[in-house]
């Protein structure tokens, strides 16, 4: 490979946004192996996760390494890369206003769109509907018997929130809320109003898209 072709040298002449998956990859594992160069070797890591740079996310450091050339060494290099992308999406501004759903979505898109299990969370706002800060209630499939009202609520009144927004994952990748996401967001925006706590909106998150049940007149 001529150095015009090297991933580093092509950065450095072209700029990042030159360089394809594989190379963006390659400059991170920085060598192949015997059979195969940086570059290869990271087109080979890409073609066994199911949907190229976004199935990294959800190989495990063990199926990394089970993969000819990459040890324990590389796999870790990837994984850090990834959570560090996910740290930066989820950068928070001191003061974080929330003025529509899509504020909620941009946010927490990357930290909830690719989970296994379904997190419900809760978001504090203050009356500026500023972010306080944000709360995982439950993991796992949502009903009514997990995401019970005092969990969703004792947060909130220690940090005298304002107003919360309700949060949960769809990792099917479909947001369409089911019958019991649609009854227990009911069933808190009544307890919210008893307790003099707005509840905003609930927002599902799904694969690069999101429901929000207020803006489609649930409740």
């Amino acid at each position: 490979m001529c150095d015009d072709e090297k991933p580093r040298e092509k950065m450095m002449k072209k700029g990042v946004k030159s360089l394809s998956d594989a190379e963006l990859l390659a400059v991170m594992i920085r060598t192949g192996n015997k059979n195969n160069n940086a570059v290869t070797l990271s087109s080979k890591v890409l073609a066994q996760s199911k949907h190229g740079v976004r199935g990294l996310t959800d190989m495990t450091l063990d199926e990394l390494c089970s993969i000819d050339g990459i040890g324990p060494s590389k796999a870790t290099i990837i994984k850090a890369a990834l959570e560090l992308g996910v740290r930066v999406s989820q950068y928070l501004p001191r003061k974080f206003k929330i003025g529509n759903p899509w504020d909620v979505y941009s946010y927490y898109m990357e930290e909830l769109r690719y989970l296994k299990k379904e997190v419900f969370k809760v978001i504090l706002l203050n009356t500026k509907n500023e972010i306080i800060c944000d709360v995982d209630v439950s993991i796992g499939s949502l009903n009514s018997s997990i995401v019970h009202p005092r969990e969703v609520f004792i947060e909130a009144i220690k940090r005298r929130s304002n107003a919360i927004i309700l949060m949960h994952n769809h990792p099917s990748g479909n947001p369409e809320p089911s019958k019991e996401d649609i009854m227990i967001t009911k069933r808190l925006y009544e307890c919210g109003n008893l307790l003099g706590i707005n509840v905003l909106d609930h927002i599902v998150i799904g694969d690069g898209t999101y429901y929000s049940l207020k803006e489609n007149n649930i409740f």
